[in-house]
């Protein structure tokens, strides 16, 4: 008896561990969604120098969006499942960018233009304590990194 409670013990301290990790905290998610967004950003920015036509990524508090210029104006950018929109894990999040945009206020956002090189900037995303920056080199080049 005593060594079936032991296991029980045990099981029930593995599934407590399993469920605390298994809900991501808000540095996580927020780190996960800025992960995703760098990628995204490079692969926008390859779009745009492939496609000959400006990309433009726009994001709010609580999603994101990616958008390709016609000849006349911005078409959401729905014909690839990559470029779909998408929400925040955690919103709504707080949004800065450097250098500052040309249309301060949200949605914020970032356009690729046909060239290979492209002005760098720094994009903060922070929910309650959690901040993240995705860094541009210019390059193509994106990062994350994650302020404690």
């Amino acid at each position: 008896m005593l060594e079936l409670l032991v296991v029980l013990v045990v099981m029930g301290i593995m599934l407590g561990m399993v469920s605390f990790n298994a809900i991501p905290d808000n540095k996580k998610a927020l780190f996960n969604d800025a992960q995703r967004i760098a990628l995204l950003l490079q692969l926008a920015r390859e779009e745009a120098i492939v496609r000959n036509r400006p990309v433009a990524f726009e994001l709010d508090s609580e999603q994101f969006r990616f958008y390709v210029r016609d000849d006349t104006s911005w078409q959401l950018l729905n014909d690839n499942d990559l470029f779909r929109e998408r929400q925040f894990q955690k919103s709504p999040l707080l949004i800065s960018m450097q250098p500052a945009p040309a249309k301060p206020g949200l949605p914020l956002k970032i356009v690729f233009g046909r060239e290979p090189v492209d002005k760098p900037f720094i994009l903060t995303l922070s929910f309650d304590d959690a901040t993240v920056a995705v860094y541009a080199d210019g390059l193509g080049h994106f990062s994350v990194e994650q302020s404690n």
